[in-house]
Formats: structure tokens, C-alpha cells, sequence
């Protein structure tokens, strides 16, 4: 029972933990659906290059809502693919807490942070300019449309009941949406958090540990978990120097908190939401491959 009821209570802090970003996001969306129109969309079009350098810099903070927020703005083609990326790659998650509470040199950290940021943005950029040219060949609408609507369609928030746009009636759609993520959230996060109680964290500690090269594999895999105990566990494995800089990197890249859990939730095309995990693995576990070949450490 005591078991069980660490589970509960880590769930549902976790899932806590989100509902503020969630919330303001929505708020956001919502805003930009009622009182913007055109406007919200030239503005996208104008600033949407420049999106993975502000991904990769604001993913850096450790709040995994941010990653969640990023997947509703995708969701909502407010972002593009290449920025969404970026923030997933760069978020840090719980990482810079735990590194703090073990009096880690400040200017490590720092480092890390950094590195995660500079392959987040460079990452983004190269998927943006990859999507462009593909689209541009196929000659495919480049300037993906804003499509909030579609978001609200999907989570029956009847939005379009109040059509004038006012506050009450934004901040009650908003509640909607935030309070249809979080549960969808806190039950999954319910369910992941007693499979890892089920395997152990030692055993997969033990698995890490065993193999250098499958290492980056599974530390990415681990890094799928959208929970906070697969940062915890790669993290502290590193800090007891059981793995390399470039295998707790494969994890931390991978990791995008709740991110990917909400994506799946918000965004309707499945087989894009499964080809984006993917990505993101490849590139994570890439990355973290190549920091060990090149020696990398700080």
C-alpha cells in the first residue's frame, strides 16, 4: 500500500507540475484564435525561422511544461517541426535540479546546458530547411496554416459557442483543454510509474552499465519515458561516473518530459507523432554517440 501510494502521489505531482504551462498556453492559443485572426498568422510566418533558436534557448529551463506547451503549439501549427524539435532536445527536465542538489560545479552545468541548446537549434534548423525544400519540390503550401481550430475541434471544447471572443468564455475553453491534458497525463503517468517500480530502477541501472555502444540505445530508450525518474536515473548514473558524458546525453536528449505524451494526445496524425519520437531518438542517441567518439567530456 505504501508503494502504492508513492506512485500516486509522484503522478500526481508530476501531472501538477504541468497544469500552469498548460493553462497559459491554452490561454494563449485561445487569444490568438478570437482576437488576432490574419495577424497571428503573419506574425508565425514572419518569426517562425528563428523559431528553433528561441526553442533551443527556452528549453534549457528545468520545467518539462515547456515541452508540453511546445506539442500543443504544434498541435496548432503555431510552431513548426523544426522548433518543436529543438525544445524537446534541449529541455532539461529534472536534471538541473538534481544536479544542484549534489553540489555540481556550476560551470559544468553550464556546459551541458549549452551543448544540449546548441544541438536543439541546430537540429531544428536542419529539419526546418530539410521540410522547406521538400515541401518546396513537392510544391506543397510552405506557409503551414494556423489551425487552433482543428485542436479545439478535437477536444470538444465547444470554442466556437462563444463567438465573440470573450474573457470568460477564453479562459473557459482554456480550462477545457488544460483539464482534458492533465488527466490524460496523470493516468498514463500512473501507469509508467508502477511499470518502473515493476523492473526496477536498479535493473535498469544494471543495463546501462553493462554494454558502452547499447548503452546510448537504451539510455534513449529510457529517455522515451515521459516520466521524471528516467532523467533521475541517468543523471544520478552519471553522476556516480557509471556512464559517460555522451550516454547520459543520449538520455537527456531524447527526454521530453510529458512532451510526446501530450503531442500524441493533441495532434490528430498519429503516423506524424510516431515519425517524430522517432526522430527525435535518432537524433538524440546520434548526438550522444558522436560526444563519445569525439572524446567529449567535462
Amino acid at each position: 500500500m505504501e508503494i502504492a501510494f508513492d506512485i500516486i502521489v509522484d503522478a500526481v505531482i508530476d501531472s501538477l507540475k504541468i497544469l500552469p504551462f498548460l493553462f497559459v498556453t491554452y490561454l494563449i492559443m485561445e487569444y490568438l484564435e478570437h482576437k488576432t485572426g490574419d495577424f497571428t498568422e503573419e506574425i508565425v510566418k514572419r518569426t517562425e525561422h528563428f523559431g528553433p533558436l528561441w526553442g533551443g534557448l527556452i528549453g534549457i529551463f528545468p520545467q518539462c511544461g515547456f515541452s508540453a506547451a511546445a506539442s500543443n503549439l504544434y498541435a496548432g501549427r503555431i510552431i513548426t517541426l523544426g522548433t518543436l524539435i529543438a525544445i524537446y532536445l534541449s529541455t532539461s527536465d529534472e536534471m538541473i535540479p538534481l544536479l544542484i542538489s549534489e553540489h555540481f560545479p556550476v560551470g559544468t552545468m553550464i556546459k551541458i546546458l549549452a551543448l544540449k541548446a546548441v544541438i536543439g537549434i541546430i537540429a531544428g534548423f536542419a529539419i526546418d530547411f530539410v521540410v522547406h525544400r521538400h515541401h518546396k519540390k513537392r510544391g506543397k503550401n510552405i506557409d503551414d496554416p494556423v489551425r487552433i481550430e482543428k485542436l479545439c475541434e478535437k477536444e470538444h471544447c465547444h470554442c466556437e459557442d462563444d463567438e465573440d471572443g470573450s474573457l470568460f468564455g477564453i479562459a473557459k475553453s482554456a480550462f477545457i483543454h488544460t483539464m482534458h491534458i492533465f488527466f490524460f497525463v496523470l493516468v498514463l503517468t500512473l501507469a509508467l510509474g508502477a511499470i518502473i517500480h515493476l523492473i526496477g530502477e536498479e535493473n535498469l541501472s544494471t543495463l546501462l552499465k553493462e554494454n558502452p555502444v547499447a548503452s546510448h540505445l537504451l539510455a534513449g530508450l529510457i529517455g522515451l519515458i515521459p516520466n521524471c525518474a528516467a532523467s533521475v536515473i541517468i543523471t544520478e548514473l552519471y553522476l556516480e561516473k557509471m556512464i559517460t558524458l555522451g550516454t547520459m546525453m543520449s538520455g537527456l536528449l531524447v527526454g521530453a518530459g510529458v512532451g510526446l505524451l501530450v503531442l500524441f494526445r493533441v495532434n490528430p496524425e498519429k503516423k506524424e507523432n510516431i515519425g517524430i519520437a522517432i526522430l527525435l531518438f535518432v537524433i538524440g542517441t546520434f548526438s550522444g554517440l558522436l560526444l563519445d567518439i569525439l572524446g567529449v567530456n567535462f
